[in-house]
């Protein structure tokens, strides 16, 4: 059953003053969102903030519930985070690396994480390999099979890059993990909210994503999902008496469950922000999500890829909601701002987000568009316009 766009349309306050293509970046939230955390705050600000806390303790618990739902998981096994890169830092700064570790990559690895590798290695003599990609550009598993020995410490990939509409195979890589018993962290966060996104089918033993882009939920939000079993030989790099309360003078304790990489103090409006976006989604249907958006995108790439001058620069045969393009030689900035000033929301994606596939493919600057579920088919139409205009 398709989704009903006027009605989610009627539901998101911003689609009245922008045509939102930035999705990739920040969705725009829905009404059930901002209710929630304003509804929250005014609580804090009327009877106390531990107070509110306490008050609204059983919507606070739930969004643990809600994660867990929609990955597929055990409440135990989910952490939350202020963001994404904090959840793939605690996961990822955890492991015990070894000089001659290997940590195998993607070439279009976001840089965040690769500059983790890079400190890692630098630290500890861990070596970084990047597997190479197959004739499509996409992460190629039987490179990966291939690369695969006993020093193999780590797979870490990003699931859909941040600088096109690239799927890497997933599920494939972490079935390659599974059998050879290597762990595989997943960056999911451009993934999480357009695609349904289950662990046990992923196979991957951590999974981090963020609110913010296709969940449509508020900013300074992520979470962790760390595979139980591997949860219990982790130790978070940094530790408050949430994560291990302290027991004896000379002691703490872990935690058993996932919140081990959490801290006591946290923003908790947000927290329940997050689990609002999570079960608006979840109520929708992320298949049908999916599909909306695959239909968006598909149509957004042949129009501009019908404009002279316009060239697209996503790769692979089935790419997600993300179309990046350039116009001739213009300034991605400046058609940015231009666009701005005609009301249409996109970003730009600069080569050091991914720097080894920026240089492998010779990427500029590319202007970066990614539209949602609530977008609609007339509004990609006078986007394309606008774009043809410029061009």
């Amino acid at each position: 059953m398709g989704l009903n766009v006027a009605k989610l349309r009627s539901e998101t306050p911003g689609v009245a003053h922008r045509v939102h293509l930035n999705n990739a970046g920040a969705g725009l939230m829905p009404q059930t969102v901002l209710d929630a955390m304003v509804g929250y705050l005014t609580r804090e600000a009327e009877i106390g903030g531990y107070e509110a806390a306490g008050e609204a303790a059983d919507a606070l618990d739930g969004v643990y519930d809600s994660v867990a739902r929609l990955l597929g998981a055990e409440r135990d096994e989910i952490a939350l985070a202020e963001n994404a890169t904090v959840a793939w830092q605690l996961a990822f700064y955890a492991l015990d690396f070894q000089p001659g570790d290997r940590i195998l990559t993607a070439r279009a690895e976001y840089a965040a994480n690769y500059v983790a590798f890079l400190q890692v290695a630098k630290r500890t003599g861990a070596v970084i390999e990047v597997v190479p990609d197959d004739g499509d550009g996409v992460f190629d598993p039987e490179a990966l099979e291939r690369m695969i020995d006993g020093r193999v410490k780590l797979i870490a990939i990003t699931w859909v890059p941040t600088n096109g509409g690239l799927r890497n195979p997933a599920a494939a890589v972490g079935r390659i993990a599974r059998r050879h018993g290597v762990t595989y962290l997943l960056d999911a966060c451009q993934a999480v909210g357009q695609m349904p996104t289950r662990v046990e089918e992923l196979g991957c033993d951590i999974l981090t994503a963020t609110g913010r882009k296709f969940l449509r939920g508020p900013r300074g939000t992520g979470f962790l999902y760390v595979r139980r079993e591997l949860l219990r030989t982790l130790e978070p790099p940094m530790l408050d008496h949430f994560a291990a309360p302290w027991v004896a003078p000379d002691r703490y304790e872990l935690r058993e469950d996932a919140r081990r990489f959490e801290t006591w103090e946290n923003n908790y409006a947000a927290r329940l922000g997050l689990g609002r976006a999570i079960d608006y989604a979840l109520d929708l249907g992320l298949e049908a999500i999916e599909s909306r958006c695959r239909t968006l995108s598909t149509s957004l790439r042949a129009g501009l890829q019908a404009i002279p001058g316009v060239s697209l620069h996503d790769l692979g045969p089935d790419p997600a909601s993300i179309v990046t393009f350039t116009v001739g030689g213009r300034d991605p900035d400046a058609l940015k701002a231009r666009l701005a000033q005609s009301g249409y929301n996109v970003s730009v994606s600069r080569p050091s987000s991914t720097l080894l596939d920026a240089r492998a493919r010779q990427l500029p600057v590319v202007l970066r568009a990614s539209p949602h579920y609530y977008n609609t088919e007339d509004e990609l139409s006078r986007f394309v316009e606008a774009v043809s205009a410029i061009a």
